[in-house]
């Protein structure tokens, strides 16, 4: 986005909302306008085609359903790998609102929850799920999912229900059958049996696996060979005498070949595995076989090799990341595979996929189009990974948490002291551009825990969240002074190296500065970065920043949430950064500017050798600190030349003495999130009230995040290059 030095121009490209909602937790409540009670038929989800997702639903709708609650969430498969995860509301007036995004191109489902236990579905959403009642589903587009689109009218095949008995009882199955498809006419056609997992339905495959659509879109494209798929539920045949009668029951209604070498079979997770097991235990009657997330890890041997050999022409198998259950199994199947000497493909490891129907839909785009023809690649799908052997996170109590592997992938673990919790998270800034997710956690013995990933290389910070109360993880030593239930980790990376420590040594200094607050009546405590060769005599003061936090947070989080001196040591390492001070002080008072003017700057002039003039003193702040920030501006403006506004707004211009500011002010820099920061409107009102009042000022765009560290972070590595060079 270009970036834009305001002289009478409005800035054009950037999204406006119509609805910003709030998950972030840090904000100035005063200012913010509760919203208006949605419509009865206002959607409570709405989606944009760039994958955000906007939430808001009426209290007295969850009222209405489930009771008074305190907590209203909406869980869905939004987490790293299509993972299940709670996303938090906020309780702004009379309705409960977030945002969330952008999400990656795909199908995802979700229900609306009180209370942790309390679920109603969204009756705004017309989308339904046989299986799951209370679910409803979207669509976030994109070129990568157009195979889950729906058929242009009349040009896909039908699904019918086939029922049938076994063992005297009455069973039912799903049929699709092609485009074209005809019971009277003399072509037979293959069959694929397509099994569901364990506890799951046969409309599973339709409402979330979203095989018809695959099916059609396959079909109308040429990329398939006709045939007649027939879809069982988890619970169906699982001995050969069941899934011999399903296949009788089938041949004996639709025209199919009844030859092994024109007849498949695949599934998911236990479904899988049941196919695997028929194909390869009793050789001989399927030639093609696909595991999605099965779960076998043997039961071949050497005698079967020679016939699975001879009589199966396809063996593939399919598996996520490490979070998908079967990723172990998978690796002792292939072993098993390779000693016994049977024939098969490998689809590669989905890195960012687990066990879940995201998955199992480009398991199903890939399988499908091998069968019952000559395919020339047999190698795994782009971006596909090989296996790296078991994946096993340390034994419990053993190591500080969270356990990190090379590649992304995070365990959490508790202690041993909510063995009779009912609902344990972990809470965390692992969604899209730093937004936060509670990933429930699993009970394993006396601990609960979870694996969370592939997580991009960044800094992260987290709690668990035992039966709604906030917990610190109290195996793991780092804190956050003013968030006493965080705690935090770092993931190494090219992306994430300005916010790693430089090496020992080679870094600046921060130190605590004490000074007398006369604003607050007390000593108070401010911490200073000062850039590597500090010279307390230099002839020529240096350059200083004022750096200010917001609301609910103190002068330590910039250092311990922000890393700031991180970022600052990197940045003057490689060359960017003019020698310069940065003074991170307390904003937690009634006057800031009086704060900031006669105690915080005249302490740090008396303790460190930096310059009062006004060209080479910056002033900056994030929310509540931002707003602070521009304060002083209107207020005194061209005491500060440099200054910087992260997720703020500039609010009235009454008064404002617009050339002073002008003359005073070198660089004006303004940065927001994007929509799921719930400041952006605020922010974009202000850019309106600049304008009209023809102030200068530059916005290079949204950053693409939350109201959050995330995006205070890249503003600051942003900002600070460009501090004293005009």
């Amino acid at each position: 986005m270009a970036l834009f030095h305001h002289g009478g121009m409005r800035p054009t490209g950037v999204r406006r909302l119509s609805a910003v909602i709030a998950a972030g937790v840090m904000m100035v409540a005063a200012v913010l306008t509760a919203p208006r009670p949605a419509a009865a038929d206002t959607p409570w989800l709405s989606v944009s085609d760039d994958g955000y997702v906007s939430i808001s639903i009426p209290a007295a709708s969850i009222e209405a359903n489930v009771g008074q609650v305190s907590e209203v969430m909406v869980e869905g498969n939004f987490g790293p790998s299509f993972a299940w995860a709670e996303y938090g509301l906020t309780r702004r007036g009379d309705v409960w609102w977030g945002a969330l995004g952008p999400l990656k191109p795909g199908l995802y489902s979700y229900q609306v929850t009180g209370d942790d236990t309390k679920v109603l579905k969204d009756p705004t959403n017309a989308t339904s799920v046989a299986s799951k009642p209370l679910w409803s589903t979207f669509i976030v587009p994109g070129d990568s999912v157009r195979l889950l689109a729906d058929a242009p009218q009349g040009q896909g095949g039908k699904v019918e229900t086939l029922t049938y008995r076994t063992k005297k009882k009455e069973r039912s199955a799903l049929v699709w059958t092609p485009p074209r498809y005809s019971a009277k006419g003399a072509k037979a056609y293959p069959v694929l049996f397509l099994r569901s997992g364990e506890g799951q339905s046969a409309t599973d495959w339709l409402d979330l696996g979203r095989a018809k659509q695959i099916l059609d879109n396959l079909s109308i494209q040429g990329a398939m060979e006709p045939m007649v798929v027939v879809i069982s539920d988890g619970d169906g045949p699982d001995d050969e005498k069941e899934l011999k009668d399903l296949r009788k029951a089938a041949e004996d209604k639709y025209r199919v070949l009844r030859d092994p070498a024109h007849q498949a079979i695949a599934g998911v997770s236990e479904g899988g595995t049941r196919a695997l097991r028929a194909a390869l235990t009793n050789p001989g009657q399927f030639a093609y076989v696909g595991s999605f997330s099965g779960l076998l890890t043997d039961g071949v041997d050497r005698a079967n090799a020679k016939a699975v050999n001879r009589t199966v022409t396809l063996v593939r198998l399919y598996t996520g990341n490490v979070t998908d259950p079967a990723y172990n199994a998978t690796v002792r199947l292939t072993r098993a595979l390779d000693r016994a000497g049977v024939r098969y493909e490998f689809d590669g490891v989905n890195p960012d996929a687990g066990a879940n129907w995201n998955a199992w839909q480009e398991n199903l785009i890939d399988f499908v189009p091998r069968l019952f023809r000559t395919v020339p690649d047999h190698g795994p799908s782009a971006g596909h990974g090989r296996l790296k052997g078991e994946f096993t996170p340390p034994a419990a109590g053993t190591t500080p948490t969270p356990f990190l592997t090379e590649d992304g992938f995070v365990t959490f673990e508790t202690t041993t002291d909510f063995t009779d919790a009912k609902h344990v998270t972990v809470w965390a800034n692992d969604a899209p551009g730093g937004s936060w997710l509670r990933i429930p956690m699993s009970r394993e013995g006396d601990r609960w825990r979870a694996t969370v990933g592939p997580l991009d290389p960044w800094f992260y910070y987290y709690k668990f969240i035992v039966d709604r109360v906030s917990v610190k993880d109290t195996s793991n030593p780092t804190k956050v002074t003013t968030e006493p239930t965080w705690s935090t980790f770092f993931i190494p990376g090219e992306r994430s190296r300005l916010l790693s420590d430089v090496p020992a040594g080679q870094g600046g200094k921060v130190e605590s500065l004490t000074y007398r607050s006369t604003v607050a009546n007390q000593d108070r405590t401010a911490l200073v970065w000062t850039p590597p060769g500090y010279d307390a005599g230099r002839a020529e003061p240096y350059p200083v920043l004022y750096l200010q936090h917001g609301s609910g947070q103190s002068y330590t989080d910039w250092v311990e949430m922000g890393r700031a001196k991180q970022i600052l040591d990197h940045e003057f390492l490689d060359g960017k950064l003019v020698p310069m001070v940065v003074v991170m002080g307390n904003g937690n008072v009634s006057d800031f500017t009086k704060e900031l003017l006669d105690n915080i700057v005249p302490a740090a002039r008396a303790h460190y050798n930096v310059s009062g003039d006004p060209s080479r003193q910056a002033l900056a702040g994030l929310s509540m600190g931002g707003v602070q920030t521009l304060g002083v501006l209107k207020a005194h403006p061209g005491r500060f030349a440099y200054v910087a506004a992260f997720s703020a707004w500039f609010g009235d211009g009454t008064g404002v003495d617009v050339e002073a500011v002008n003359k005073g002010t070198k660089m004006l820099r303004l940065y927001v999130g994007d929509q799921t920061d719930f400041v952006q409107p605020f922010f974009m009102g202000s850019l309106t009230t600049l304008n009209d009042l023809g102030i200068h000022y530059e916005f290079d765009g949204v950053t693409p995040g939350p109201h959050g560290w995330d995006v205070w972070q890249k503003n600051l590595i942003d900002l600070a290059p460009r501090l004293f060079r005009r």
